[in-house]
C-alpha cells in the first residue's frame, strides 16, 4: 500500500481519483492548489504524487519547481493535464516529472503509471534535480501532435534537456529533426547562450573542417583572416550537427577529440581552445550499418548515442496530420484569417503517404494558404500538390454524403472509419491498431466506446 497526494483544484476529479487509488489499495491524501502541496509534502512522506497541471495562483510546473526547491527527497510526480502542448510536456520532464500524462486518464493507465513509479522509487537512489522557472507552455515549434508517439518525444526532450550530455536525433528526412535540438536547447539550462546549426551534407569536405574548428590566417589558399568556427561560436550553449551521417571519416576523429576533450585545434595553428558546448547530432541514416560498413565511426557513434531521440515518420502518425496542417495553415495566414479543411480535404490528408514527412505537409498547406482563393479547402484544392498516395498506404474512400455538413461532425464520422479500417488491419488487435493509428491505447478504447465499436 503506497501512501499518495493528490493535487488538483478540480473537487470531481481529485473525489474520482482518490476513489480509483483507493480502489487499488492505496491511502490518498488531497490538496486543492500548489502552495497547500508544498506545504502538505514537507510535512507528510509520499510515495509518488498526481500533480494537475492549469491550477489557480501556482501552476503545475510551478508547484513542480517549489518541490524540488523545497524538498531534498522528492517522490516520483506525475503531472495531468487536459491541455497537453510540447511545450508543458517538455518542461514538466525537465523539471523531473515521472511522468506527463493527459486527462482524462483510466483505471488501467493509473495502475500501470502508479507501479512503473513505485518501481523507480524503490529502486532508485534518492536524489534532488534544481529547480527551475516554467516557461511560455507553447513553445513555439513544429513538434505538435496529440499522437502518443510525439508525447513520447516530448518526454524524452524534457529528460535529455535536464542534462548536458550529447543527443543523437534519429528520423526520417523532414521529421523535426532541428526542431527537437532546438527544443533542447530552449528548456535547457543553456537557453540564454547560443544555438548554432550546421549541415553537415551541406558543406564540402574540404570546407566543414574550418566551419567547424575556424582558421588562422594563412592556414590554405584564400584564408585572409581568423575564422572562429562554429564550436567556439556555439561556446556555452548548443551545436546542432545535423547530417552527421554523412561527414568525412577524418573529421569525425576530430569531432570524436572535441567531444573528449572539450577542445578544438584551429586550421593552421597548433594552439588548442577550451570550449563547453553540448553537441547534438542528427541524421536520417542508419548509423549501425554506417560503422559495420566502415563509413562511421564505432567509438564516436558510441560517443554520441549516450541519449537519442527517434522521430517518427508521419505516415506513423495519424493523429497529429490534420492538426499539423491546421498549424501551418494558421502560421501562414498572419495576418489574414487561415483557411479552413473540409472533410474531404482531411481525408485526402489521412490517405496521403507523406515521403517528405512535415516539411512536405507544411508547404502543402503555405501553398494551399497562398493560392486557395475560397474560404475553405476543399478535396480538389490538394489534389494536384499531393498526386495519389499508393494503394497499400490509402485510407478507405468515404461516401459522398459523409462529406457534407459542419466540420467537427464530419472528422467525427472520419475518425470512426479510420479506427475501424485500423482494427480490420490489425485484425482485432488493439494494441497494434493504436500504433498504426498513432494514439495511446487508453485513448483507442474511449474511441472504441464512444462509437459503439467494442
Amino acid at each position: 500500500m503506497a501512501h499518495l497526494l493528490i493535487v488538483d483544484d478540480d473537487e470531481a476529479f481529485r473525489d474520482t481519483l482518490a476513489e480509483t487509488l483507493q480502489g487499488l489499495g492505496h491511502e490518498v491524501v488531497a490538496a486543492a492548489d500548489g502552495a497547500q502541496a508544498v506545504e502538505t509534502l514537507a510535512r507528510e512522506r509520499f510515495d509518488a504524487v498526481f500533480l494537475d497541471h492549469r491550477m489557480p495562483g501556482m501552476d503545475g510546473l510551478q508547484t513542480l519547481a517549489a518541490m524540488r526547491a523545497r524538498l531534498v527527497h522528492l517522490p516520483p510526480v506525475i503531472v495531468l493535464t487536459a491541455f497537453a502542448s510540447a511545450g508543458n510536456t517538455i518542461e514538466a520532464m525537465r523539471l523531473g516529472a515521472f511522468d506527463h500524462l493527459a486527462k482524462p486518464i483510466g483505471r488501467e493507465a493509473v495502475r500501470e503509471v502508479l507501479q512503473r513509479a513505485l518501481q523507480q522509487r524503490a529502486a532508485a537512489s534518492p536524489s534532488a534535480a534544481p529547480a527551475g522557472e516554467s516557461e511560455d507552455e507553447d513553445d513555439g515549434s513544429d513538434l505538435i501532435g496529440p499522437s502518443h508517439a510525439m508525447r513520447e518525444v516530448h518526454k524524452r526532450i524534457g529528460l535529455a534537456a535536464a542534462s548536458s550530455m550529447p543527443v543523437l536525433v534519429l528520423g526520417e528526412t523532414g521529421t523535426g529533426k532541428e526542431m527537437v535540438a532546438r527544443a533542447l536547447h530552449r528548456h535547457s539550462a543553456r537557453a540564454d547562450r547560443p544555438f548554432v546549426a550546421v549541415n553537415c551534407s551541406a558543406i564540402p569536405k574540404e570546407l566543414l573542417e574550418s566551419e567547424l574548428f575556424g582558421h588562422v590566417r594563412g592556414a590554405f589558399t584564400g584564408a585572409t583572416g581568423e575564422r572562429a568556427g562554429c564550436f567556439r561560436a556555439a561556446d556555452g550553449g548548443v551545436l546542432l550537427l545535423d547530417e552527421i551521417g554523412d561527414m568525412a571519416l577524418d573529421v569525425q576523429a576530430k569531432i570524436l577529440r572535441a567531444l573528449q576533450e572539450g577542445e578544438v585545434t584551429p586550421l593552421g595553428s597548433h594552439r588548442t581552445v577550451k570550449v563547453d558546448v553540448r553537441v547534438v547530432a542528427a541524421t536520417h541514416r542508419d548509423l549501425a550499418a554506417a560503422v559495420r560498413e566502415g563509413r562511421f565511426r564505432e567509438d564516436l557513434l558510441y560517443r554520441l548515442d549516450v541519449l537519442s531521440i527517434r522521430l517518427p515518420p508521419l505516415r506513423e502518425r495519424l493523429a497529429d496530420i490534420v492538426p499539423l496542417a491546421e498549424h501551418f495553415l494558421r502560421r501562414a495566414a498572419a495576418p489574414e484569417a487561415p483557411k479552413a479543411l473540409s472533410a474531404e480535404a482531411a481525408q485526402r490528408l489521412l490517405s496521403h503517404p507523406w515521403s517528405g514527412n512535415v516539411r512536405e505537409l507544411r508547404n502543402v498547406m503555405e501553398r494551399c494558404q497562398a493560392l486557395v482563393r475560397h474560404r475553405v479547402i476543399g478535396g480538389a484544392d490538394l489534389a494536384a500538390g499531393l498526386g495519389t498516395a499508393r494503394p497499400d498506404e490509402a485510407a478507405p474512400a468515404l461516401p459522398p454524403d459523409w462529406l457534407e455538413g459542419e466540420l467537427p461532425a464530419a472528422v467525427e464520422r472520419l475518425e470512426r472509419l479510420l479506427i475501424a479500417h485500423a482494427l480490420a488491419q490489425a485484425q482485432g488487435n488493439r494494441a497494434e491498431a493504436a500504433r498504426r493509428l498513432g494514439i495511446h491505447r487508453q485513448l483507442l478504447y474511449r474511441k472504441l466506446t464512444q462509437y459503439g465499436l467494442e
